[in-house]
């Protein structure tokens, strides 16, 4: 039956001045109680922002922290341990950095291209001087490519070096050039993929990204690009995510991206809505159902109408319902065909429950404010007293998902 009106948590969205509205109360429609809004307003404003979640009496808050605001949060979270953030501030680990992507990726033997970290500019230097090129050099901070203006390619170590002394970026994040087929970008609701789609590089480029040239289709979204994504939602224990894999012409599938913070349709977040109200209500809501490559149908559709269009439901499919596309369709998965409506049950939407412990803890793991610059004008490093910074690499790269830890080699 699920829980009654007065059983419910008391919902809230998390909004920030300045930042676009991932959510609103659309998306949840037919939650009966109010959701209350609690916004952030930058500044000084932590102790202010605790004290309105309080009086509210707010038990779950839902929405996306940007990358700048994050370490905040994280002791906002702190102050406040009987709210349930969705996501969590684990799960948002990857939308602070390129950085934080990356350490994730290693923790969870997840491929990625081959990747270094450097917070001291001599060794960043001395590495470059040595390495063979091309490299992709990207600005760390953000979740995002910014559209692919803060990501460049460079050929050799002059152009390395006038990039960093020019951007200044830091730390120095940069990777093993990898060609590519195109990326896919896959979105996922309680692990089960509900959106995929290439993104092609114009002839002659490298950039996929749409806003570069790039272009997208929906179709044959592969087998392995599916299960790599649903690793990396299941491994960051994410109510919703995103992941951006690399197809490489060498054949293996690699992550560029992953976050909770990402670029969605409006019928994405409306079924976001609903699997939250799902979950949380012990199943008075229904859970959506949303069908294995729906979005090869979805995608025929004008993308200028696929960002205002609505509240998509699916019916499940059922054996006397004579004509059921998604029952009588087959599709190629792995070596051989398979009905749509089968695939569902080897891709179920999971319902992802709240955490208990921090697996991240800034203490250990925001290096990017531990062993900042202390003068962007000058590039100076300041002095590291009580320990070093990690210079790492690493080799993640592979065709086969494994689930043992992988090894960080530090380099001299």
């Amino acid at each position: 039956m699920g829980l009654k009106n007065k059983e419910l948590p008391k919902l809230g969205f998390l909004y920030m001045d300045y930042v676009l509205r991932f959510f609103d109360y659309s998306n949840f429609k037919g939650w009966p109680n109010k959701i209350e809004e609690v916004t952030y307003h930058w500044g000084n404003d932590k102790d202010r922002f605790i004290q309105e979640v309080k009086r509210k009496k707010i038990d779950v808050l839902i929405g996306n922290i940007p990358a700048t605001a994050y370490e905040t949060f994280r002791e906002i979270a702190r102050a406040l341990p009987n709210v349930r953030f969705i996501p969590s501030l684990d799960t948002q680990f990857s939308n602070k950095s390129k950085e934080n992507v990356t350490r994730f990726a290693w923790k969870y033997n997840l491929p990625v291209p081959k990747t270094y970290i450097y917070y001291h500019r001599d060794n960043a230097d001395k590495f470059l001087k040595k390495t063979k090129y091309p490299k992709i050099i990207k600005k760390s901070y953000g979740p995002s490519n910014y559209g692919g203006y803060f990501v460049h390619k460079v050929d050799s170590y002059k152009e390395a070096r006038e990039l960093y002394d020019t951007k200044k970026y830091h730390p120095m994040y940069f990777q093993d050039f990898i060609p590519m087929e195109a990326d896919i970008r896959v979105m996922l609701i309680g692990h089960k993929p509900v959106c995929a789609f290439w993104r092609r590089a114009p002839k002659g480029e490298w950039l996929t990204n749409t806003s570069q040239g790039g272009s997208m289709d929906y179709m044959d979204v592969p087998k392995n690009v599916l299960d790599l994504a649903v690793k990396a939602s299941k491994s960051a224990k994410a109510e919703y995510w995103a992941c951006d894999v690399a197809y490489g012409k060498d054949g293996k599938v690699r992550i560029l991206e992953c976050a909770t913070a990402f670029a969605a349709f409006p019928y994405i977040r409306d079924w976001i809505g609903q699997y939250i109200m799902w979950s949380l209500s012990e199943g008075r809501f229904r859970k959506p159902h949303i069908p294995m490559f729906n979005w090869e149908e979805l995608g025929k559709i004008s993308p200028n109408l696929l960002r205002t269009m609505r509240h998509i439901t699916f019916g499940k499919y059922s054996a006397s319902y004579d004509g059921s596309y998604f029952g009588s369709k087959k599709k190629s998965y792995g070596e051989g065909s398979v009905y749509l409506h089968e695939l569902d049950e080897r891709y179920p939407i999971y319902d992802v429950k709240e955490r208990t412990s921090e697996e991240w803890p800034s203490e250990k793991w925001n290096y990017q404010d531990k062993f900042k610059l202390k003068s962007i004008k000058s590039m100076k490093v300041p002095a590291l007293k009580e320990q070093e910074p990690p210079e790492v690499s690493g080799d993640e790269s592979s065709e086969e998902l494994v689930e043992e830890s992988s090894t960080i080699n530090k380099l001299d």
